[in-house]
């Protein structure tokens, strides 16, 4: 299959700042997207994310695509769930009888359907039969005013999405005035008055873990460690005995956890841990962009690096987040434990060899023009990242379970 455009994505927030779904979205460098090429993404979509039992491997999360009339009666949607799908569509092409129709035939298939670019004042009497959710431009002028309106176009069981967010003080209006979701990067600017929070005492143990994994220290000495937060041991041993290794019987110690494990598994899930181990007040979208980012940067990294660089970029891309997951600038993240240079050099300049794979996982979360340009640097095709991106996505999601 070729592809000249790149997947970029963002996510919708609950008003706790949880990730509900993502709206997925093509860039095409300097070109329109055209609606065939909109076409295109659903079936690119639903060969990735549906697994071949039919099960779908972002789980609870709801997928958002923009939608032309064309796509309204593709058969690559019949592959994707009804109750996890949900298609932007302008209110212009519901003028047209046959969209409407097309649309209600989507709605009764339990498809969902967000209206872009409407009225709410009509909501209720027009519109409300034919959609699910309706996207609304918050405007912080006449806050009033539209607390009545989307409490009108609440009763009328649409939900409301509120786009483009684009400030923390706009995302608590949002949320006051009762909006379902909204979209936007906030999670990639640092929420103001948040106190810098530094690192709690679980934190503290885990970076002492990975220093000591890291230095292959003796098994014993890192039980030792271990033991001091018995959290983590009740973690440690969920999660190998849950996590497919075959062991055949239940791990109950620590020592044959450590040595089942290995060194370099085991560094990982630490990396992982440290994130969730975060109190940051709004780290749940936080936590799942860095997973992401960082399951991303390790598959880009496939082709062209030796297989031990992989766990180099995994770290690189969950630490790249990692200072607004802990409250505390960068470089004090990176004195409190000790990287390889390169992984170093990624993280404060984007340079290095690891730099560029940072760089390209992180522009697939913005609409910035940047992904072809640093794809082609690297000589990754389209179709390579695109498939590398919706593997992290579904990854990360079973990392969440």
């Amino acid at each position: 299959m070729h592809q000249t455009n790149f997947i970029v994505r963002e996510p919708l927030l609950d008003p706790r700042q949880r990730v509900i779904g993502y709206e997925l979205s093509w860039q095409q460098h300097e070109q329109q997207v055209t609606d065939a090429d909109l076409e295109a993404l659903v079936g690119f979509v639903a060969g990735q994310l549906v697994d071949e039992e039919g099960g779908w491997l972002l789980r609870d999360k709801l997928l958002f695509l923009d939608a032309v009339p064309a796509m309204l009666s593709l058969d690559a949607l019949h592959a994707l769930p009804p109750e996890r799908t949900v298609l932007s569509v302008r209110t212009r092409d519901l003028a047209n009888a046959d969209t409407r129709a097309a649309v209600q035939g989507l709605r009764a298939g339990g498809v969902g359907i967000s209206i872009r670019g409407v009225n709410l004042d009509l909501l209720g009497r027009n519109l409300a039969p034919l959609a699910s959710f309706a996207e609304v431009r918050f405007a912080g002028a006449d806050v009033a005013a539209q607390a009545r309106t989307y409490a009108a176009a609440k009763q009328s069981s649409l939900r409301l999405v509120g786009r483009p967010v684009a400030t923390w003080a706009e995302f608590d209006a949002c949320a006051a005035l009762g909006l379902d979701s909204v979209v936007g990067k906030l999670h990639l600017t640092p929420r103001p008055g948040n106190p810098v929070k530094g690192m709690n005492p679980a934190q503290a143990i885990i970076l002492q873990l990975m220093q000591m994994v890291q230095n292959n220290e003796d098994v014993p000495k890192i039980e030792a460690v271990l033991k001091r937060d018995p959290a983590l041991i009740y973690k440690l041993l969920r999660f190998i005995n849950s996590a497919g290794f075959g062991a055949g019987r239940e791990i109950q110690s620590l020592r044959q956890a450590i040595a089942m494990l290995g060194y370099a598994p085991l560094y990982r899930w630490l990396v992982l841990l440290l994130a969730t181990a975060s109190s940051s007040g709004y780290s749940p979208v936080l936590m799942e962009t860095a997973v992401v980012r960082a399951r991303l940067c390790e598959l880009l990294g496939q082709k062209n690096l030796p297989r031990g660089d992989g766990e180099y970029l995994f770290v690189a891309g969950m630490f790249s987040l990692l200072d607004r997951l802990l409250g505390l600038p960068m470089q004090e993240v990176l004195d409190a434990i000790q990287l390889p240079e390169p992984v170093v050099r990624a993280l404060l300049a984007r340079d290095g060899v690891y730099g560029p794979y940072l760089a390209l996982a992180e522009a697939c979360e913005l609409n910035s023009n940047l992904v072809a340009s640093m794809a082609a640097a690297l000589g990754i095709a389209p179709l390579a990242v695109n498939q590398a991106h919706l593997s992290a996505l579904a990854w990360a999601q079973n990392v969440a379970a």
